[in-house]
């Protein structure tokens, strides 16, 4: 795949983290409040997550940010989302997402970039399919993945370990046909430009 390009849609760009940034970025992606209540949390060191970052586009199973998600209006990181190849054999990626900024939230800018996401995926590739895992127990991203056609493929039982406890992780997918095939809206607050 291309190295990262920049991404614009109704009301956000998605473009490759900037090294001035990677601090505030590595504060939300080790905030447990922010990274971990559906996830197992690690703290990282800010110089590995700094390599991570700057290698990301030569590692498929990197799962370090590939893109900031910024609003048009007002342009600064709320969030942050990535893709990765989660088995070895399997001719799949996944992708994740995290809106850092919680005043952010619930406004369809998730959905948004997610979207800009896997069409970027399925049009600077030849996947045949993209998926997403989520615990649970995360009725917010369940219903974002829905929302975007991604049909939920089945349940991992006890296949998740965090906060002192074993958690169920569904996982979901959406075919290219599937996804060409589907009328969607990447934001449903706002009408796409004239």
């Amino acid at each position: 795949m291309a190295p990262v390009p920049v991404l614009q849609g109704y009301a956000l760009r998605l473009r490759p983290p900037e090294i001035s940034e990677l601090p505030a970025l590595y504060d939300w992606y080790n905030d447990p409040e922010i990274a971990a209540p559906f996830d197992r949390f690690t703290l990282d060191a800010l110089p590995d997550f700094r390599k991570a970052v700057a290698e990301a586009d030569g590692d498929l199973g990197s799962l370090a940010p590939r893109f900031v998600i910024e609003r048009l209006e007002g342009p600064r990181p709320i969030g942050l989302l990535g893709h990765y190849r989660p088995h070895p054999v399997l001719e799949t990626t996944d992708i994740w997402y995290m809106l850092g900024e919680r005043a952010e939230r619930g406004k369809g800018y998730g959905k948004e970039a997610v979207g800009l996401l896997v069409d970027y995926l399925f049009h600077a590739s030849d996947l045949a399919r993209v998926g997403a895992t989520t615990d649970v127990a995360n009725v917010p991203s369940m219903r974002l993945l829905e929302g975007l056609g991604f049909r939920r493929e089945g349940t991992m039982v006890s296949a998740l370990y965090h906060h002192g406890g074993w958690h169920d992780v569904a996982f979901y997918g959406v075919t290219r046909s599937e996804w060409a095939a589907s009328p969607r809206s990447v934001n449903p607050t706002r009408d796409p430009p004239a």
